[in-house]
């Protein structure tokens, strides 16, 4: 039992860190995700509760167009309690688009989930670790549909063999003097040489040969540029 129960069924607004506001009908919760659907979209989201700044009924007008939720959501839980883990381990080999940062979301589909990171293949950026402390949504592709309609049988079944490590801090050592890309390079700053990692800290080395140091708890995504 959590406190969203009381919603579920009803039309909701949420407000997620970054100022980001979704409203639809909540059809699932658990005690750290909730799953909200977006009938104008047709999509569902899988909202990690960590960024949830405020959620609250959503008011309707007479006028309002209601939207029927499908009865099968496209990733269910193993479990009768739903949790952004299970979640996330049940969606993988599946494409999804999910949002960490920015204005951007990264497309493709998991691979791997580790204790606090999990491994991505995106057609665009290939393999790419991303911080579960930073997910702020998930959005399932519909059955049968792929980014950018590219054909499943050009993407590999099994991406390149990159050593993996259970921790994200330890992914990141399996990366250092190799040219990196962080948080999708949304900074000449984030893109470099990573020297060193060391103590939750990255040391990057950018094309103007500055120095960076970076706190790792606030890196959301890196992979090889």
């Amino acid at each position: 039992m959590n406190a969203y129960n009381e919603l579920m069924g009803k039309n909701i607004e949420i407000e997620i860190s970054g100022g980001n506001f979704h409203t639809g009908t909540l059809v699932d919760s658990g005690l750290d995700i909730l799953v909200l659907y977006v009938g104008r979209s047709q999509r569902f989201l899988y909202i990690p509760v960590v960024h949830i700044q405020r959620v609250k009924e959503a008011e309707q007008d007479q006028n309002s167009i209601v939207y029927e939720p499908p009865s099968e959501k496209p990733i269910e839980p193993d479990s009768l309690s739903i949790s952004f883990r299970g979640i996330l381990t049940n969606a993988r080999g599946r494409f999804v688009e999910v949002y960490v940062t920015g204005n951007k979301s990264i497309h493709g589909y998991l691979t791997s989930i580790m204790n606090n990171h999990f491994v991505f293949y995106s057609p665009v950026f290939k393999t790419v670790f991303i911080s579960m402390d930073h997910v702020k949504w998930l959005i399932p592709y519909p059955d049968h549909s792929s980014p950018y309609s590219i054909n499943n049988q050009t993407l590999p079944a099994a991406p390149a063999s990159i050593p993996l490590a259970r921790s994200f801090e330890d992914q990141c050592k399996k990366l250092e003097n190799q040219l990196v890309v962080i948080d999708g390079g949304d900074s000449s700053e984030k893109i470099g040489l990573l020297q060193k990692v060391s103590n939750n800290q990255l040391t990057l080395i950018t094309a103007e040969r500055d120095i960076v140091y970076r706190n790792l708890e606030h890196v959301k995504t890196i992979h090889f540029a």
